[in-house]
């Protein structure tokens, strides 16, 4: 009996794939499989390991034989999942690998921020010094401070626990409110988003990208926060509207914000580049090695599960 054939798109680590390979036909060739070539050929795949492409409704109806999508990381944004359900392509995702590493870079973000790293290395590179004393020159340090987190699920409850080792009190906003045990053992307290935004010294985000979460972070957030207060956003760009935040970070309605992710990425504005009161990077909330050969392990089971079993693991359009 043949094997089951699946196509892995992007960059992936070999070392991620050792299971999918012993299990399928597997065609991976990053400097070959074009999105034209993808069109081309995605109807001889069972199963498509996607990374560096949109599975949009073009893609979808290429895929005639195609029985799952599986993605390389927690975000299914860049699928049509209604489509595909409407196709009978079931579609996973990789909430476990994703986890710790892009809570690690929400945190190095939090840090980076409310310390001022990027505006301080930014004058001793130019050869300068300033005196600190002085308050313009501060930072904020965070022990008794509150955390605001938009999005309580399994990040957001990571970072919860890396700030609360520094002295943080968390609150957070979600769709659904923890049960009582849950948030007794992780300590945090459910607030309504007004009270969320208002009280915190620090927001981060970690909610998907839905309709009802789109520019939830624009002028009319940054007005009701603190003027002392950060956002952090390694989740989804969009959550945030870019040019609200240029003009808050300007005007002093917030002190300052770190950025993985942009609305309009990998195009992030000239104005936003220009300001010192910003640290940014790549989406590179799950940069690292380690981080990546979780991933495609875990989409790896995905797929096996699927093609072999009929059992879908982290179905989001069931």
């Amino acid at each position: 009996m043949s094997k089951a054939k699946v196509l892995v798109t992007g960059i992936i680590p070999e070392e991620g794939l050792t299971d999918l390979r012993a299990a399928f036909d597997v065609t991976y060739d990053p400097e070959k499989e074009s999105r034209e070539w993808i069109l081309n050929n995605l109807a001889n795949f069972d199963g498509l390991l996607l990374m560096g492409t949109k599975a949009d409704r073009e893609l979808i109806d290429a895929g005639k034989n195609l029985k799952i999508i599986t993605t390389n990381g927690v975000g299914f944004d860049h699928v049509d999942i209604a489509y595909a359900k409407e196709k009978g392509i079931v579609v996973s995702n990789c909430p476990m690998g994703v986890r710790v590493p892009t809570a690690e870079m929400t945190f190095a973000l939090l840090l980076a921020t409310v310390r001022r790293l990027f505006f301080y290395d930014k004058v001793v590179r130019e050869g300068n010094w300033m005196d600190v004393s002085e308050k313009k020159y501060m930072g904020m340090s965070l022990q008794g401070k509150t955390l605001g987190i938009y999005g309580m699920g399994r990040i957001g409850s990571e970072v919860g626990r890396f700030c609360q080792a520094l002295g943080m009190n968390v609150i957070y906003n979600d769709v659904r409110q923890l049960d009582s045990d849950l948030e007794k053992k992780l300590d945090v307290k459910y607030v309504d988003f007004d009270t969320l935004v208002k009280t915190a010294d620090v927001i981060t985000l970690h909610a998907p990208a839905l309709p009802s979460t789109v520019g939830i972070f624009n002028a009319d957030v940054f007005g009701k926060m603190k003027n002392t207060a950060y956002l952090i956003n390694a989740a989804r760009g969009v959550l945030v509207k870019e040019a609200d935040l240029v003009d808050a970070l300007k005007n002093g309605e917030i002190a300052g914000a770190g950025l993985d992710v942009f609305e309009n990425e990998p195009n992030v504005s000239a104005d936003l580049r220009a300001l010192d009161n910003v640290i940014m990077s790549p989406h590179a909330g799950t940069g690292t090695l380690e981080a990546r050969i979780a991933i495609a392990q875990e989409a790896s089971k995905n797929l096996i599960s699927f093609i072999n079993d009929g059992k879908a693991l982290n179905h989001v359009n069931a």
